[in-house]
């Protein structure tokens, strides 16, 4: 559950960011299929990569799992 959650929510951060899954992967430094199984939440990042993430997507680690602003942003 809170991987589906978790990647939901860096779905719509990555979106509000304009970025696609290229970019986005690119910036953090993961392959665009790594990032799509986050986004489906079928894999989860590492404490380092859910790092990586937030830089990329210029928010905070806790910003991450705000689940209760999804959608409503």
């Amino acid at each position: 559950m809170i991987k589906k959650s978790l990647g939901q929510r860096i779905a719509e951060l990555r979106k509000t960011c304009k970025l696609t899954q290229q970019d986005f992967a690119e910036k953090c430094g993961y392959s665009v299929e790594f990032v799509s199984l986050v986004e489906r939440g079928v894999n989860a990042p590492s404490v380092a990569g859910l790092e990586k993430i937030a830089k990329a997507l210029k928010v905070e680690i806790k910003d991450l799992f705000d689940f209760e602003k999804g959608g409503g942003k």
